[in-house]
C-alpha cells in the first residue's frame, strides 16, 4: 500500500511562496502570519487583496484553510491594533477572530515581498488589467506612456477596468494625457507630489490618500494653472489585479495544491 502524501503545513507553504518569488527579505517585514497556526496542514490556498469576512467565508466554502492576503486582517498594516481592540472589547474584532478560530483558518500577509519584485508585482498586474503595454524597464515608482486620451476618458477606463465603484478625480476632464505615474494602494503624499511635479507625468493614478494633504495639493496645483490630473481609484481596486497576477506565480510554485484568487468588492458605494 502506498504511503499517503503528507500535506505541507502553512509555514512550509509560506516559505515556498517567498522562495519562489525570489526577492531578498527585508530586515523588518510585515510578511508573516497574522492568524492561525503555521503548523496547520494546508487543504487549499486562497489569494486575495484583503482578508475581509466575505473572503474568509469563501475560503471555508471552498475547503481552503490558508488565506494569503496583501493587506492586514485586523484593520492595521502591521497587525498592531489587536491589543487595543481587545481592550476596547471591539465586537467586529471578536466576531472575526472567532470565525477564524472556529474554522481553523491560517492567514499569511504577503505584502513587502510582492512589492519588492521588479517590476513591482502590484503595479505590473494593475497595468496589465488596464490593457497597457508594459515597458521592459518599468521603474519604481512606475511611470509610462499610454495611448493619448483625456483625463475624463482615462478615469472612466480605469473605473471600468479595475471595478472601482467610487473612483474620483481632480483636474480638467479634457486634459490631454499621454503619460501616467502610479501610486497605487497607499504610498504617501510625498510620492504623489513628486510624481505630479515631473514633466513626464500628466496624471497620477493613486489608490488612496489624505484629502487634506494630497487632495488639497492637487486641487491647488490645478487651480494655479498646472496641467495635471489626479485619479483616486480606491485602495482595493487599485491593487487587486496585482494580487490576481500574484496568484499565477503562487500557483506555479505550489504544484499539487489548489490555489484560487478571490477578489474583494470595492467596499464603497457612490450615490
Amino acid at each position: 500500500m502506498a504511503t499517503p502524501t503528507r500535506q505541507p503545513t502553512a509555514g512550509e507553504v509560506a516559505t515556498r511562496i517567498i522562495n519562489f518569488i525570489g526577492v531578498r527579505t527585508r530586515p523588518n517585514t510585515v510578511d508573516n502570519f497574522l492568524a492561525g497556526d503555521p503548523n496547520t496542514p494546508v487543504t487549499g490556498v486562497i489569494v486575495t487583496m484583503m482578508a475581509t469576512i466575505d473572503v474568509l467565508h469563501r475560503a471555508v466554502e471552498m475547503g481552503a484553510n490558508l488565506v494569503v492576503t496583501h493587506e492586514g486582517v485586523y484593520f492595521n498594516h502591521e497587525n498592531a491594533l489587536v491589543e487595543q481592540l481587545v481592550a476596547e472589547d471591539d465586537p467586529v474584532y471578536f466576531a472575526k477572530s472567532r470565525f477564524i478560530e472556529e474554522y481553523g483558518l491560517v492567514i499569511f500577509h504577503l505584502h513587502d515581498h510582492w512589492h519588492d519584485v521588479r517590476p513591482d508585482g502590484i503595479d505590473y498586474g494593475t497595468l496589465d488589467a488596464l490593457g497597457w503595454q508594459i515597458p521592459d524597464n518599468l521603474t519604481y515608482p512606475a511611470t509610462l506612456q499610454v495611448p493619448t486620451t483625456t483625463l475624463g476618458v482615462l478615469a472612466s477606463h480605469v473605473a471600468r477596468s479595475l471595478g472601482a465603484n467610487s473612483l474620483r478625480y481632480i483636474g480638467e476632464p479634457d486634459l490631454r494625457v499621454r503619460y501616467v505615474g502610479l501610486a497605487l494602494g497607499f504610498r504617501g503624499s510625498d510620492m504623489v507630489r513628486a510624481l505630479m511635479r515631473r514633466d513626464d507625468v500628466d496624471v497620477v493614478l493613486m489608490g488612496e490618500g489624505h484629502e487634506w494633504e494630497i487632495g488639497e495639493y492637487a486641487y491647488d496645483a490645478v487651480a494655479l494653472g498646472s496641467p495635471k490630473g489626479l485619479i483616486v481609484i480606491g485602495h482595493i481596486p487599485s491593487e487587486q489585479q496585482g494580487m490576481a497576477w500574484a496568484t499565477k506565480l503562487i500557483t506555479a510554485g505550489l504544484p499539487g495544491l489548489p490555489v484560487t484568487f478571490v477578489p474583494c468588492a470595492d467596499p464603497f458605494r457612490m450615490l
